[in-house]
C-alpha cells in the first residue's frame, strides 16, 4: 500500500514515534479525504479502518433515547479514530462523524493490529493515547455537570480551533447544541454573550475567533486540564 501525503499534512500523534518506527507505520497508510458529514466506523459495527487525521476533525457522539446526542470527544491531527481496537473489541463504541473537512492517513484495521503486535513503541503510544482519552472523557463528563453553557461553549470553540487550525469556524447552532447536549436556544444565548464581549463574531454558521486569550478566560478550567492531560501523558514519550 502506497502512502500519499502532503508535505504540510502531519499527524502529531504519529510524530511522537521515533522516525524509524514512524516510517514502519506510514508505509501501511493511505491518505484519504474526510468529507463533511461523513460517518466513519458506524457504531456497533466492526471497525474497518483506523484514521490518523492530518487536517479537519471528527466528532465522536453518544446518542440517547429521543435522538439527542452529546459530544464525547473531538479528534483532529492530535489523535486517531479507532484506537479502541487495541482493547480487543472489533466494534466501534460510538458514532463518528466528520465535522471539519480535511484529510487523514487511513490504515486497515488488520494491519493496525499487526503493527500493535510487532512495534512496541507504537503499541505503547496507542495505550497511552487510550489512557488520555479516558481521562479527557471523565473531565468532559464533570464539565457537562458542573459548568454553565457559556463556559462549555468557549471550551468547545477552543478545542475545535485547535483542530481546525483556523480562526474561522463553520459551525451551525444544531451542531454546537449536539456537541454540548443542550437546546439550540441555549447556544444562541451563550454565543450572543461571547459576541457582545467581543470574543467571537457569529453569523449564519460562521464563527470567527476574535480573541483566543479572552475565550480561554471565558472557558472553565476543563479546557486547560484536557490540554495538560495530553501533554503530560503523550509528550513525555518523546
Amino acid at each position: 500500500m502506497a502512502l500519499v501525503q502532503s508535505s504540510s499534512a502531519t499527524n502529531d500523534l504519529l510524530g511522537f514515534l521515533p522516525k524509524s518506527q514512524r516510517q514502519l507505520i506510514l508505509k501501511h497508510c493511505l491518505q484519504v479525504e474526510l468529507k463533511l458529514g461523513q460517518v466513519l466506523n458506524p457504531v456497533d459495527e466492526p471497525v474497518e479502518y483506523i484514521y490518523f487525521p492530518t487536517s479537519g476533525f471528527i466528532a465522536q457522539l453518544i446518542e440517547i433515547q429521543g435522538g439527542q446526542s452529546i459530544e464525547v470527544s473531538l479528534i483532529g491531527n492530535e489523535g486517531l479514530l479507532g484506537a479502541t481496537l487495541a482493547l480487543g473489541n472489533s466494534n466501534a463504541p460510538m458514532q463518528s462523524v466528520v465535522q471539519g473537512a480535511g484529510y487523514a492517513l487511513r490504515m486497515d484495521s488488520a494491519l493496525f493490529e499487526q503493527c500493535l503486535g510487532e512495534n512496541p513503541a507504537f503499541s505503547k503510544l496507542i495505550y497511552n493515547y487510550l489512557y488520555v482519552l479516558i481521562k479527557q472523557s471523565a473531565q468532559s463528563s464533570a464539565c457537562n455537570n458542573f459548568h454553565d453553557v457559556q463556559q462549555r461553549l468557549a471550551r468547545l470553540l477552543l478545542m475545535i480551533q485547535n483542530r481546525a487550525h483556523s480562526n474561522h469556524l463553520y459551525l451551525t447552532h444544531h451542531f454546537l447544541a449536539t456537541m454540548l447536549g443542550v437546546r439550540r436556544s441555549a447556544v444562541t444565548i451563550a454565543a450572543g454573550i461571547l459576541q457582545q464581549k467581543g470574543f467571537i463574531s457569529y453569523s449564519r454558521g460562521h464563527i470567527k475567533v476574535l480573541s483566543r486569550a479572552h475565550l480561554k478566560h471565558a472557558s472553565c478550567e476543563c479546557y486547560f486540564a484536557s490540554v495538560d492531560i495530553y501533554q503530560k501523558h503523550l509528550k513525555s514519550l518523546v
